[in-house]
């Protein structure tokens, strides 16, 4: 036994020894053991640069896969909205039912098992929702674009005000025509009923259309109070019925018709209504 405990104690050396002998034997056996130790050695570097390439490979395929549409075959029980979840569609079910309405047809609530729907993957979409924002400096170029078209719609009411200008500008003619047109005027301002035809049929009734006429004949006239202008109105009538704006003279076109037209709008509700002596 104490010979066997001694044999075994320099296995250590003997490996030594059957190294050193390797080598003293011959350099032919030497280089195998150097070599298969190197080789041995070697692989535990190496090893980590082929392992990275392949994951950066499969990251990149993940990738591209993930970025191209998939389809997705549908099965009973299914609906859009669980298969949005199930694929996180990035939208929901209706960015699914907008990318699929051929497919599917006009009701987004029905789809038949077997269809095949078009799935955007959710990588695609994000990179659509990034390059759809606009950068700070955008967004201030746009509000600032918006602010200058409300500036410019804003400022539009006052360019339309030119018609007004016109309307201010408008000028009758000196002639019973344009003395009726310009009562007529003045009285919608002033809302005096009363047409163009019942001012005309009255005043020929009676003044022939003279604005000068007076009649010195009449119970009026006796009175002191003589019958004046187109629509012969007395001083009374005209003084508490004038309107306001017109002339002050009794023998003015337009302010004899707008007083005689006032006058007739309070005792028998138009001048339309005159058919004779009022």
């Amino acid at each position: 036994m104490p010979a066997q405990g001694k044999h075994r104690r320099p296995k250590s050396i003997s490996l030594g020894r059957g190294l050193a002998a390797v080598t003293t034997g011959g350099a032919v056996l030497a280089l195998p053991v150097i070599g298969a130790t190197s080789a041995f050695a070697a692989p535990a570097p190496a090893a980590a640069p082929q392992a990275a390439a392949p994951a950066a490979v499969v990251a990149q395929v993940n990738s591209a896969a993930k970025a191209a549409p998939a389809k997705h075959s549908v099965v009973a029980g299914e609906t859009l909205s669980k298969i949005a979840r199930e694929h996180s569609v990035s939208g929901g079910w209706e960015k699914l039912y907008e990318g699929n309405r051929k497919i599917v047809g006009s009701n987004p609530d029905l789809i038949h098992p077997g269809i095949k729907l078009i799935i955007v993957a959710k990588s695609a979409a994000s990179s659509d929702d990034k390059s759809s924002k606009a950068s700070p400096s955008a967004a201030r170029g746009a509000s600032a674009d918006r602010a200058d078209r409300s500036e410019r719609i804003d400022a539009a009411p006052v360019a339309k005000a030119a018609p007004a200008a016109e309307k201010a500008a408008v000028t009758y003619t000196n002639d019973l025509d344009g003395w009726i047109k310009e009562s007529l005027a003045v009285m919608a301002e002033q809302g005096i009923p009363g047409t163009y035809e019942g001012i005309h049929r009255n005043i020929m009734r009676e003044s022939s259309g003279n604005p000068a006429a007076i009649n010195n004949w009449d119970s009026n006239a006796v009175k002191g109070t003589p019958s004046k202008g187109l629509l012969q109105v007395i001083d009374p009538t005209f003084q508490a019925y004038h309107v306001p704006g017109t002339s002050t003279d009794s023998y003015d076109p337009v302010a004899n018709i707008t007083a005689a037209c006032n006058y007739a709008a309070d005792r028998y509700g138009s001048i339309d209504n005159v058919f004779g002596a009022y």
